[in-house]
């Protein structure tokens, strides 16, 4: 059922992709305001505290309302996975921004390329190269398909019903609303949403890194991964860019030119500068890793079945 459950919200998120800004982005950005209201006094506990009162309270809620569909027709059990994954997964909500600007970088639209990159990671990059646009796009595919899709999918067969799913959702969502924000009228709020994220993502980014290796160059990837992850800011992203760099043969990071001023980066990976041909690789990459998981997953089950 959890294959089946996962395949089918994948499909029906290919056919019809979800409007996420209304059905998931709007809700949560209420939600998030009137925590903030309610607990926000610029101290870390409190933070601790909102954090724990809904993704807690989701979590266990979605695995109760599960086992009672259950226990009630399973078919309901299922439609209620299917129709949670539909709104936590998201292989379609930042992929059109990679299609379009690979479509004008083709097309040798540079300008339009950096204004969808802009529209996409936010900043502006009117002076930036091609091979950077193409450099930045994938960066950015590579980390938005593990956090919308892979990571989901992990804590999805992890825990009961659509739980996990629901905790990864919106463990990411108050980690980017709360844990991002530097302001002092914030204060402290969002550390421990940062923290928290940080923690639950620990396994699913080596996971989708260790796919990326098995499905592209392994040696360079694994390579990549232990020797340049840990130039990076953000070691989560880190070792999702080297090893994805290492496993397509492209080099990314370098210095990029963003809001009018040269942003110093280390480099990821290994072999040519990025293109638009590496960011059509990029989109096999993901694909040959998702399907690998699938595989897995598959496998797995019927590993359990002929164990009963």
């Amino acid at each position: 059922m959890t294959l089946f459950s996962l395949i089918f919200a994948l499909l029906i998120e290919q056919v019809r992709p979800l409007p996420v800004q209304q059905l998931v982005l709007y809700p949560l950005r209420k939600l998030s305001a009137a925590l903030i209201e309610r607990f926000n006094d610029g101290q870390d506990r409190h933070g601790k505290v909102a954090w724990w009162l809904i993704v807690l309270l989701a979590t266990v809620g979605c695995a109760v309302v599960y086992f009672l569909l259950w226990h009630l027709q399973p078919l309901l059990a299922v439609a209620f996975n299917v129709g949670v994954l539909y709104l936590t997964l998201g292989f379609r909500q930042e992929s059109h921004f990679f299609t379009d600007i690979h479509l004008a970088l083709r097309m040798g639209e540079v300008e339009r390329a950096r204004a969808l990159l802009a529209e996409w990671r936010g900043g502006q990059y009117q002076d930036a190269s091609s091979s950077e646009v193409a450099r930045l796009a994938i960066e950015q595919a590579l980390i938005a398909a593990h956090r919308n899709v892979f990571g989901v999918a992990f804590w999805f067969v992890l825990l009961p019903g659509p739980s996990g799913a629901v905790m990864y959702r919106l463990a990411r969502f108050f980690a980017e609303e709360w844990g991002s924000r530097q302001d002092v009228e914030f204060g402290q709020f969002g550390a421990f949403a940062r923290r928290a994220f940080e923690l639950i993502d620990w396994l699913p980014v080596r996971l989708t890194a260790a796919s990326f290796s098995v499905v592209g160059d392994f040696e360079d990837a694994v390579y990549c991964w232990r020797t340049q992850a840990m130039l990076w800011p953000d070691k989560g992203s880190a070792i999702l860019i080297a090893s994805g760099a290492g496993a397509l043969g492209v080099k990314l990071g370098m210095p990029v030119h963003e809001s009018g001023e040269i942003v110093e980066r280390p480099e990821m990976g290994v072999g040519d500068e990025a293109d638009a041909d590496y960011m059509q690789s990029t989109v096999g990459l993901v694909w040959r890793a998702l399907v690998v998981c699938l595989l897995m997953l598959t496998l797995l089950g019927v590993a359990g079945w002929v164990g009963r």
